[in-house]
């Protein structure tokens, strides 16, 4: 009887295992065969996000320079032609060269220079005009004077300047700039009466001014080289 007990008791133990066994399978569940890694999302992106794509974008089209060997911008305004040429150019001469802020600049220098020459302001025109430039502005002052003759010249509005020409020689850069404004202009003589002109009235002016600059000077600064007009 002991033996039949004893044989018992070894299959109700094999049960209650085989039921904890079963148990477990289903808490944990089974893994079959070879499984990879669960797909993750890309870092830093939320998952909604996956499937937008946002363009770039797109850079400047740029030149390689012959002289550094470094990829340079070329200006987008200019798409070819001699001016486009002559731009590529300065550039190669001077890489920190920018087509806007020389416009910008060259707006002002009008402005200034046309004042202090109407004024006789030789001191300021010595700043911006070259030794030749200079030299016919301070004679054409000089004889104003002598002769007892005050000009007067206020620029109304600068209502154009436009980039026509550019080119390199030798060293320096050369960029010439039509400028149409609006201006009036007098003479008069030592009594303040109007000799020439017509403080009234707004004349149309088109100025054509090139502007030069050493590119391997450390001097910022363009200056005025040569001036022709319309009239």
């Amino acid at each position: 009887m002991d033996g039949g007990f004893q044989f018992l008791d070894i299959i109700l133990i094999a049960l209650i295992a085989a039921f904890f066994i079963l148990r477990l399978r289903n808490v944990l569940g089974r893994r079959e065969g070879h499984r990879g890694p669960p797909d993750l999302p890309t870092p830093g992106k939320p998952d909604a996000e996956q499937d937008k794509v946002v363009p770039l974008p797109s850079r400047r089209p740029q030149q390689e320079d012959a002289v550094e060997g470094e990829p340079l911008d070329v200006e987008p305004a200019a798409a070819d032609g001699p001016l486009a040429a002559g731009l590529t150019q300065i550039r190669i001469a001077d890489r920190a060269f920018n087509t806007e802020e020389f416009m910008s600049g060259s707006r002002i220098a009008f402005e200034i220079i046309v004042t202090a020459f109407a004024a006789g302001d030789v001191g300021t025109l010595k700043r911006f005009l070259s030794p030749e430039v200079y030299n016919n502005f301070a004679q054409t002052i000089r004889e104003r004077e002598q002769s007892g003759e005050v000009q007067e010249t206020t620029v109304v509005s600068l209502r154009e300047a436009e980039l026509v020409e550019a080119y390199m020689a030798g060293r320096t850069a050369h960029l010439t700039v039509k400028f149409v404004s609006e201006q009036i202009t007098c003479m008069r003589n030592e009594s303040g009466d109007v000799v020439d002109g017509d403080p009234e009235k707004v004349n149309e002016v088109t100025d054509f001014w090139t502007f030069a600059r050493d590119t391997r000077s450390t001097d910022p600064n363009w200056t005025l080289v040569a001036t022709g007009s319309l009239d």
